[in-house]
C-alpha cells in the first residue's frame, strides 16, 4: 500500500482535497475528523495510537492522510510521499475568514498564531516535502496534480 501525507497550513485546502479524493473512490482521511486530541494550549496533535493503526491497515492501494500537527513528524518515515499543499498568505487568511466548516483562525489570537505558524512551520514542511502543490488552481486541477505526483 502506498501512503501519502497531504500537509500544509490551515486554509490550504487539505479537507477539500480529501473530499474530492473520496469522491473519486480513494481512501482519504482528514485527521481533523476525530484523529486528533486537543491540547491545553488550544493546539491539537494526532492521536498516535489511532494514526499508527490507520497506517498499519492495508485495505487499499493508496491511502491519503491529510493533516498538519506537530507530532506528525514521528510518522514521516511511514509515508511514501509527503505533499505540501500551499497558497499565498493573503489567500490563506481570506479562506480562514470565509470558511464555514472550521472556526480556526477567526479569533484574533488564533490569527496571530496562524501568522507565526506560517512563518515558522511552513518552511519546515517544505524541507520534508517530496512535492509541493499550489492550491490557487481549481480543485480538480489540484487533485489531478496530487494524483500525478504520487503516481496514483
Amino acid at each position: 500500500m502506498k501512503r501519502v501525507l497531504l500537509t500544509g497550513m490551515s486554509g490550504t485546502g487539505k479537507s477539500s482535497v480529501v473530499r474530492e479524493l473520496v469522491g473519486r473512490g480513494y481512501k482519504a482521511v482528514d485527521t481533523d475528523d476525530g484523529w486528533c486530541e486537543l491540547l491545553a494550549d488550544g493546539r491539537q496533535r494526532w492521536r498516535e495510537d489511532a494514526i499508527r493503526e490507520l497506517l498499519a491497515t492495508e485495505d487499499t492501494d493508496v491511502l491519503f492522510v491529510a493533516g498538519c500537527e506537530e507530532n506528525q513528524v514521528s510518522f514521516h518515515g511511514q509515508f511514501d510521499h509527503i505533499v505540501l499543499l500551499s497558497a499565498p498568505l493573503e489567500t490563506l487568511v481570506e479562506r480562514l475568514a470565509t470558511r464555514a466548516t472550521n472556526s480556526y483562525g477567526k479569533a484574533p489570537e488564533e490569527l496571530r498564531r496562524f501568522h507565526d505558524d506560517v512563518e515558522t512551520v511552513e518552511p519546515l514542511l517544505r524541507q520534508v516535502a517530496h512535492h509541493e502543490v499550489r492550491t490557487t488552481d481549481p480543485l480538480d486541477e489540484v487533485v489531478a496534480s496530487v494524483l500525478r505526483l504520487v503516481d496514483a
